[in-house]
């Protein structure tokens, strides 16, 4: 469905307006009762990256499983940041959102019995991933929201159309500034949520889709809003390790490694712990590879000659690359696949900003933490949706008065953004110090007024250099260890500025102007 013209805008006005058509985007708009603009700046399901989800979802619906045992392992993953009220909720929905996504038209694989068939992936101490044709979920379920969203009359998705700024009048959300078809148009509202994704794609080497540049981040932050963890950015251990990083590295699911598949290097010696956390993985294949070594998944024990019938997207992209996973090792490489941090949220989805809602990949809710548990983003993409939903459906939305505003939006750099890629990703990769933090602040500060892919980058350099410890998908190299005290990152815009000006003669200790607080 696509929505009428720029000109017919007034239709909409008062509608709340849902930037991002990824499965947090559109779990909000059908979940809730009343009419709502989605705005999608591709086709729909074409550039999210729950389209590209390949493990599953994490739910707990085994036989000997309880969602008290799934909130266990997301704590545990979480190094001491989730909040435990939003690990509780979310996974007590856990059932309920696996039964409403079926009513939605997900088919789920089952088993001989009926069953759902459920997976075991790193840190879980349970079965409870369930998955959608072999490795495809992600895309079934974007299937089936998809036809939802454009047989639902009340809906309207705006193709094409990207969200460039949120603008606040007298402390809360007025409406937002939208870029379509080469036009600019105003749409007067008084809820805002953000649901456009992560920042995989600032980095250089990524499973992200390309559209994942931090643009609700930026948009959030110069509207005011507090944003929480910018650091924790969590690098999937398993990525295909060949073709170039133009385009979003192919993912090797962790699934994979759940079946059975080992780890080793050029000589065929085990060296890591197939199951840890991401994090550990990471970091031990990265090590591996510094030291001269090649990194290789072996699934042939695993799936017995059978690799395609349990992970045929994965096995086509072998194929492609001249690689057949029943006969030989899958070169592997960590990339940047997901972001815990994000908008600071409640359990509603609200923001800091009244009028401000946020959910999926560009919110902090508090269920991961420090390290995201694998499968545990399309749990939360969907019910925290239904968060959202229900409060706006509750929430009084008055139509703001007509908005002018010619207040210069800024850019996204495109052409310098392979610079800003190769920068961020120097800084803020698997290692960091602060040395490097440090030139990367200060290359990326000039920028940060006018360009909203160096303005999340610094922040979330910012937010690392204050981070002087080692937790979760956050390790610095100078300082290793983990404190004992477990503290959350909270920024603003006028913080982050205020850091960045700090940083401009000479680095400043950013925990002594109160950025770091419990």
């Amino acid at each position: 469905m696509t929505g009428p013209g720029l000109t017919d805008a007034g239709s909409w006005a008062g509608q709340p307006v849902i930037a991002g058509a990824g499965l947090a985007g559109l779990a909000t708009a059908l979940l809730m009762d009343r009419p709502c603009v989605v705005l999608s700046p591709a086709p729909l399901a074409t550039d999210a990256a729950s389209a590209l989800a390949q493990g599953g979802i994490a739910a707990a619906i085994g036989p000997d499983d309880t969602p008290a045992l799934h909130a266990r392992d997301t704590l545990e993953a979480g190094v001491g940041l989730c909040d435990p009220v939003v690990v509780d909720a979310i996974t007590r929905a856990g059932p309920g959102a696996i039964a409403a996504l079926r009513d939605l038209g997900v088919a789920f694989d089952t088993g001989p019995d009926g069953r759902l068939d459920l997976h075991l992936e790193a840190a879980h101490s349970r079965p409870r991933i369930a998955h959608a044709h072999g490795d495809g979920t992600g895309a079934e379920i974007m299937r089936a929201l998809v036809a939802r969203t454009r047989a639902t009359p009340r809906i309207t998705v705006l193709d094409g159309a990207a969200l460039r700024r949120v603008i606040v009048r007298d402390g809360r959300v007025a409406g937002v500034r939208i870029a379509r078809a080469g036009q600019e148009l105003i749409l007067p509202t008084s809820a805002c949520v953000i649901a456009t994704g992560g920042v995989g794609a600032l980095f250089p080497t990524t499973t992200s889709p390309p559209g994942g540049l931090g643009s609700g981040l930026a948009c959030a932050a110069r509207a005011g809003a507090v944003l929480r963890d910018l650091e924790f950015v969590q690098f999937h251990p398993t990525a295909l390790a060949v073709g170039s990083d133009a385009a979003p590295r192919v993912l090797i699911s962790e699934a994979v490694r759940g079946a059975g598949a080992i780890l080793v290097d050029e000589s065929g010696a085990r060296f890591t712990d197939e199951l840890a956390p991401r994090d550990i993985v990471a970091r031990a294949i990265q090590a591996h590879l510094s030291a001269g070594h090649r990194v290789l998944l072996d699934a042939r024990a695993a799936t017995q000659g059978h690799f395609a019938r349990h992970f045929p997207a994965i096995a086509r992209a072998c194929v492609q690359h001249g690689i057949d996973p029943d006969r030989q090792p899958i070169p592997v490489r960590p990339a940047v696949h997901y972001h815990m941090g994000g908008i600071e949220t409640d359990l509603r989805g609200r923001s800091t900003v009244p009028g401000l809602w946020a959910c999926g990949e560009a919110a902090s809710t508090g269920l991961h933490g420090a390290n995201r548990l694998a499968s545990n983003s399309l749990l939360e993409a969907f019910v925290c949706g239904g968060f959202v939903a229900r409060d706006l459906d509750a929430t009084s939305l008055p139509v703001p008065d007509g908005l002018p505003d010619d207040t210069p939006v800024p850019g996204g750099g495109a052409d310098d953004l392979a610079d800003i890629r190769a920068c961020i990703g120097r800084a803020a990769g698997i290692l960091r110090d602060a040395d490097g933090l440090t030139r990367a602040i200060r290359a990326l500060a000039p920028h940060v007024m006018d360009d909203d892919h160096a303005l999340v980058g610094a922040l979330l350099c910012v937010s690392a250099l204050g981070r002087r410890e080692s937790r979760g998908g956050h390790y610095r190299s100078d300082y290793p260890d983990t404190a004992p005290q477990a503290v959350h990152t909270r920024l603003t815009m006028r913080q982050g500025l205020a850091a960045l000006a700090s940083l401009a003669p000479a680095a400043a200790s950013l925990s002594d102007n109160g950025i770091l607080v419990p």
